[in-house]
């Protein structure tokens, strides 16, 4: 288990941070506590955001303070294990790569010094895990990258890509859910809907879903 640390987040925020760097193990730890303060549904508690490696808690602070609540939380941190957690969803998205699908693919197989099918190959055979959802609704943060397709982010993001785009960045890779400025290198696109306002739980990737990726 490991250790968790509890700081002051603007004026109505606790972070809880369980680590230093992004892995699996931390990635549960996070996963836990945020589906636990879930489960105790406290009306202090306004949001809770889950990330690679911490929960940020929204609080009213109307109705409690960040000391009494993160004394709380503290009390109540061991008591997460026996917390009954939703069984991961795992889905294959089948992506079109390169061409007019993958703007960048030309400039990977530069920057990498492999092929195209070689990069493809190597996004494919790796289950990713969605460690967050956030930057725009749906957006899922998928990781662990191969370190052989680690490139770094555009130097001026693009104003607009098409919903559906499939980017990577650093040894991350994401579906940008709909029409959207874009930081990340685009290799394809997917059909797959990744958001829907209209209907709960509006995004389509959770927190810990798995995702492997199809070349069509």
């Amino acid at each position: 288990m490991q250790i968790m640390k509890l700081s002051r987040y603007g004026e109505d925020g606790i972070r809880l941070l369980f680590g230093d760097s992004i892995n699996l193990e931390i990635h549960a730890e996070v996963r836990r506590a945020y589906f636990f303060l879930k489960s105790l549904d406290l009306k202090e508690i306004i949001d809770i955001i889950p990330s690679f490696r911490s929960c940020l808690v929204h609080f009213n602070s109307e109705m409690t303070s960040f000391q009494k609540l993160a004394t709380f939380i503290s009390w109540m941190k061991p008591m997460a294990t026996a917390v009954d957690l939703p069984e991961p969803k795992t889905y294959e998205i089948t992506v079109s790569y390169g061409g007019e699908f993958g703007p960048d693919m030309e400039f990977l197989t530069s920057h990498l010094k492999l092929t195209e099918d070689e990069i493809v190959e190597i996004h494919t055979s790796v289950t990713y895990t969605v460690f967050t959802v956030g930057f725009i609704p749906g957006f899922p943060y998928l990781g662990i990258l191969d370190r052989r397709l680690s490139v770094p982010r555009l130097e001026t993001p693009r104003v607009k890509v098409p919903e559906g785009s499939v980017g990577i960045a650093r040894l991350q890779t994401g579906i940008y859910p709909f029409d959207s400025p874009a930081g990340w290198r685009i290799i394809g696109r997917t059909d797959q809907k990744l958001f829907d306002p209209k209907e709960e739980p509006y995004s389509f990737l959770q927190i810990g879903d798995k995702i492997r990726f199809l070349r069509i």
